[in-house]
């Protein structure tokens, strides 16, 4: 059997990412800022959308601090949210409870406290 040539050579490896050119900015690094300002008004959108900016630009070889940013408020916000909701609830439970019992033993109908908050019985 005869062997081939191959003029190209051998299959080569690919190519590792190249480093930033200098001079150039991250082409996200404004996705980074919009991820940014969404971790404070919409945490975990943020949090995800930063998460996004945070993989492309490390892909194309940049930091990406505005990025990382919002993913660290975007969850610390969420955190936050999530424990409000629950406290909130527990009040609400907790002066639900009390109302009934102010209420048990009374007629239905609307009664005025010594503080002068009204109650509805039901």
């Amino acid at each position: 059997m005869s062997e081939v040539n191959n003029p190209a050579g051998p299959p080569s490896a690919p190519a590792a990412p190249s480093a930033p050119v200098a001079g150039t900015t991250d082409p996200n690094k404004t996705l980074g800022i919009v991820a940014l300002v969404l971790a404070i008004v919409a945490s975990i959108v943020g949090a995800i959308i930063g998460i996004v900016a945070y993989t492309k630009s490390k892909k194309a070889g940049y930091k990406n601090g505005f990025a990382l940013a919002a993913i660290i408020v975007g969850f610390v916000f969420f955190v936050i949210q999530v424990i409000s909701i629950i406290l909130l609830i527990v009040a609400g439970l907790a002066v639900g409870g009390a109302v009934a019992d102010l209420c048990e033993g009374q007629a239905t109908g609307t009664y005025e406290l010594t503080d002068g908050t009204t109650i509805e019985c039901p």
